[in-house]
This record gives structure tokens, sequence and C-alpha cells, in this order.
């Protein structure tokens, strides 16, 4: 019983347009997913992916207006990756954040990968990773926009970056309770005296299938806002294995959320013992179940059971136009 890699990440956001505007139009990822956060009917859930929605390619956003910024620390996860193809990609978007004047760092070697480091226009860091031929969890499908060709198109998530006090509480959830392999480190980006950076990887690893753990014992537990990164999920095949690891999860007495239907995959939540808010989530249905391919993301999507109250829920909402 293997996770196969990571599923989603989800943010927090204060401006869904402008978030909108930058991982659409600047990023060109695809809006595969614009419905409401079940747990707050009156905040917008977007969802940005591949061309198709694929699990393992999808950062959601919940939008919270007026939501203060997030200050850094421990307990988090304090950068998500995104995968392009090659090296040839990196330079593409190095111009181009560039030419938009977008905050951007230098192309650099993390754990043997090129890698080029941005930020939204909310504070969240994003690295992007070039796969270079690597093998492991396979990449989504590029989503073409007329700035952005195919080629050099974000095709997935790569590598979180867990910041922590302590690591080895985090390390043994990771391996002793959800099946990961200690597979590597690198150096520390901050300073030669901090420990290194410790890799974990799941299924058939690469990019798209590890966690990253940053030991960073003298900072404050991070105060999480719009920019920061609320969970991570991690992709189980069917409902079958999802049963499995709910069972496996309630034995191992960790507390949890229990299993729960988001219409979209089945999900399962809980923390690891910095903090950090994990999740299960099922590669099916996807998010075609409610909508056709070609036309994902155009309308609000609710889920069967939120469905009945689609008039008060709209009315509720805000006004939200992206363009």
């Amino acid at each position: 019983m293997k996770l196969l890699g990571l599923h989603h990440v989800s943010l927090l956001t204060g401006k869904a347009e402008e978030n909108y505007r930058f991982y659409t139009k600047v990023l060109g990822m695809r809006l595969v997913k614009k419905s409401v956060n079940q747990d707050d009917t009156q905040s917008y859930h977007l969802f940005y992916g591949d061309a198709k929605g694929n699990p393992g390619t999808e950062v959601t956003f919940f939008d919270i207006p007026m939501l203060g910024r997030t200050h850094p620390g421990v307990s988090s996860i304090s950068s998500t990756s995104l995968r392009v193809k090659d090296t040839a990609s990196l330079h593409f978007w190095k111009k181009r954040l560039e030419e938009k004047r977008i905050k951007h760092g230098e192309i650099i070697k993390r754990a043997g990968r090129d890698t080029l480091t941005l930020e939204d226009t909310e504070g969240t860091k994003i690295i992007l990773v070039a796969d270079n031929g690597e093998t492991g969890v396979e990449a989504g499908e590029p989503w073409e926009t007329e700035e952005i060709p195919a080629q050099f198109a974000i095709v997935g998530l790569g590598p979180v970056t867990l910041t922590v006090a302590e690591i080895t509480p985090t390390a043994e959830v990771l391996t002793s309770l959800m099946g990961f392999t200690h597979v590597g480190s690198y150096p520390s980006l901050v300073s030669e005296n901090l420990p290194d950076i410790e890799v974990y990887a799941t299924g058939e690893g690469g990019a798209g299938a590890e966690v990253h753990i940053e030991t960073r014992p003298e900072l404050p537990k991070e105060r999480l806002g719009r920019g920061g990164v609320h969970h991570v999920a991690f992709r189980v095949p069917n409902e079958e294995e999802y049963d499995a690891w709910a069972e496996r999860i309630r034995q191992a007495r960790v507390p949890n959320s229990g299993k729960v239907d988001r219409h979209y995959f089945k999900a399962l939540y809980f923390r690891e013992p910095n903090g950090i808010l994990f999740e299960l989530s099922t590669d099916m249905p996807g998010f075609d179940v409610d909508e056709p391919l070609e036309a994902l993301g155009e309308n609000l999507s609710l889920p069967p059971f939120l469905e009945p109250e689609r008039e008060e829920i709209e009315s509720k909402l805000r006004p939200l136009e992206l363009t």
C-alpha cells in the first residue's frame, strides 16, 4: 500500500481575481474548477492544474478577502514546487518573469535538479523544477496558451518543503506511518551552519513524489495568512486503498477528520507532530465528474450535497470577475 505522490497543495489568497490572473495569465496554468470552500460556502475555492486537471498537478486556493499576510516560520509548508520539462524551460521562465517584473531568483541546483524560485503577488514561494528526463511519477499534460508554448508549460507539482523546529517526529510519520523512504539530502541554502535539508520520497519517486524537510530551530512558529500553504495532499490510487489508509490511521491512533467525500475525490485529514496538515486524497473520480473536460472551470461547480442550496450560496458569494 503506497501513496503515489503529491495530489494537490492548498493555499490561502485574499484577492481571488489577482490570484487568478497570476496563475492563469502569468504562469499559464488552467483553471480546472471554480467552486466553494465546502466548510465555508461563502468563500470561493479555485483549482489550477494541467490541461486535464490530473491528480498531482493542482494548486488550489481558498479565497478569504481582507486576510492578513503570512508570517513565515516553523510548522509550515514553506515552499511549493511546479514541474517543467527541462532546464531550457527554466531559461524561458526566467526571461518571462523578468519581463513581467515578477520577483525571482537565479537558476540553481536543489537536490540535484535545476530550479528557479519566484514569488506570486501575495508572497507565496514557488520553485520551478526541471525534470530533464528524470524517471518517477509521470508529469501531467501541458496547457498551452498564446504566450506559453507547450514545451515550456508547467506540468505538475514538484516537491513541497516542510520547515520544522525538530525533524525526527515528522520524519517518523512520513516513514513509519506513510511509507516514505529517505532518499538523500542537500545543503541548506540559508546558511552552512544549518542542518542539511532531508529528502523523502514515495511511490515511483521523482519530483512529483517528494517531501523535503528543512530544520530551522531558530525560527518562531508560522502565522498562516494570505500566500501561505494550508495543507498538502497525497495521492491514493483508489477507494479500496483509501479505506485501508483510513483504517491504518485509526489503528495508529492519530487524530483525524475521518473519511470526507469532496465529490471530486475522497479525503482524510490529519496533522503530523509538528502541526502541519496532511491530506490523503483519491485520484478518482476527478474534476470532469460534473463538467465536460473542454469546459472545466467555466462555471461555479457545487458538489451534489450543496446543489440544493445553490441559490442561497450564490446570493452570499461576492461577484468574482475572472478575466
